[in-house]
């Protein structure tokens, strides 16, 4: 007759962490792997420059780019750049494409202050930029903290003009005000989500005028005519321009014991970079393997470079046709993971949680069998054979996972891009890393949870 504790261990679920779990050979390489991704998070703080980035990590390994229409072949390996915002990353695998495709989809936008189209002006001796927020932020969170520009300005020409404020050692940075405690009496009776109002999110651009022998928003023409003096643009420019507000911080380990890294963007970076890399490191795969880095998830995947965009489908219908198979056929036989983040239990606020179906931070990756909010409104709910499948799958290569939603029921809850790839009869199911602080402008997770999503990616590709 077993014992208690031997019954125990074969019949109960026990989270525990990647430490216990794996040797030091393993944590050594989840912190070696989080050195690369450092980099990765400092040169990608917009969904521009994680294309850019992403592309050029990609020809180290001998990917080319793809256009419409192209025909494909076994050992091909490609990217498709849509629009600069959104990347499609395949290698074509040796076995027939009907048997389907490996998806790891995730997104590389997170939010941030976007800039207004007419956002120059001067109030007070200030100048200062008008912001209209983009994503679900604490609004209160990105006042009085160093703040960086970042995007393009496209010129009537179609030149697009490249900016970056605040990233350089020698550059300025920029600031939103915030009202001193001394006066802040009125401000602190308001909660939290009232005590900055959007409006109030202006970035502090200048106070020096440009000269003292006119009267008139000399401070706002000093500032514009700095920008002209280095980027060549004008007022109206900003017209057509794609222009926000990023945290000027770079990436860091945090804690004496540097297991963690603490950064803006995270969300969802850290699944974007794993998806990435995974796919080029097992380029060899049998499996035909697509990595997806999407745009506008923050916002509800829409437009010409979000998920719900048709390129996704298109794409599979292009490299089924080209490879003679039915493309339905392929979409019935592919397998996605859905690579976005999830909470991870904060001790600090514990009440917005239940701790047992919570993820853990250093207990590795996170597989999610539904998201969405309350009633599972606005989820895909993945199915027992599916994720029995993926269980089995990242057994084989000793990876380490948890379980888990997104905190307590009716506090609210959100989605991923998993619904809009599961609606092309793809299954699909969410896996990521756990976060804390998500969609604060600086965010920590775990460097061995970050590895061990690497791993799933890559068992996912290969089995």
């Amino acid at each position: 007759m077993k014992t208690a504790k031997e019954l125990k261990n074969e019949l109960f679920y026990t989270k525990k962490s990647v430490y216990e779990l794996t040797d030091e050979a393993n944590v050594k390489a989840a912190f070696d792997y989080a050195v690369d991704y450092k980099k990765y998070l400092d040169n990608a703080k917009t969904e521009r420059e994680a294309v850019n980035t992403s592309i050029e990590i990609a020809k180290q390994a001998g990917f080319k780019p793809y256009v419409l229409g192209q025909s494909v072949k076994t050992g091909d390996k490609l990217y498709y750049n849509n629009r600069g915002k959104s990347l499609f990353l395949f290698t074509i695998g040796s076995e027939n494409i009907e048997e389907g495709i490996r998806i790891s989809a995730a997104h590389i936008d997170s939010p941030r202050l976007d800039f207004k189209p007419c956002p120059v002006y001067e109030d007070s001796r200030m100048c200062f930029f008008k912001t209209h927020y983009y994503g679900g932020i604490k609004k209160y969170q990105w006042t009085a903290i160093p703040l960086a520009i970042h995007g393009v300005v496209t010129l009537v020409d179609g030149t697009n003009v490249n900016i970056t404020i605040g990233e350089d050692e020698n550059d300025p940075i920029f600031y939103i005000n915030d009202i001193l405690p001394h006066l802040g009496q009125n401000q602190a009776k308001k909660s939290l989500g009232e005590a900055i109002e959007g409006e109030q999110l202006n970035l502090f651009a200048g106070s020096r005028p440009y000269s003292t022998e006119d009267e008139g928003e000399q401070i706002k023409l000093n500032v514009l005519a700095l920008l002209n003096e280095k980027y060549g643009i004008n007022e109206t420019d900003f017209i057509s321009a794609e222009l926000c507000a990023v945290p000027a911080d770079k990436a860091k380990d945090i804690g004496l014991d540097r297991a963690a890294v603490g950064s803006y963007g995270h969300d969802d970076r850290v699944c974007a970079y794993p998806a990435l890399t995974s796919v080029i490191d097992n380029a060899d795969s049998k499996h035909t393997l697509m990595c997806v880095l999407a745009d506008k998830e923050e916002i509800g995947s829409e437009g010409a470079s979000g998920m719900q965009c048709d390129i996704f489908s298109d794409l599979i219908d292009e490299i089924s046709k080209s490879l003679g198979g039915d493309p339905a056929i392929v979409r019935a036989n592919s397998k996605c993971l859905s690579a976005d983040v999830s909470a991870a239990y904060d001790p600090n606020f514990k009440d917005a949680f239940e701790k047992r179906n919570t993820p853990e931070l250093s207990c590795g990756v996170v597989l999610i069998k539904y998201t969405g909010s309350r009633g599972k409104s606005s989820t895909n709910d993945a199915s027992s054979e599916y994720i029995a499948w993926l269980r089995s799958v990242m057994q084989k290569d000793n990876v380490v996972w948890q379980t888990g939603e997104l905190g307590r029921i009716d506090l609210g809850g959100g989605g991923t891009v998993a619904k809009y790839i599961a609606n092309l009869n793809i299954d699909t199911v969410d896996l990521g890393v756990p976060v804390i602080s998500m969609h604060a402008p600086y965010e920590l997770i775990s460097k061995v949870d970050l590895y061990e999503t690497y791993k799933a990616f890559s068992a996912f590709c290969k089995y």
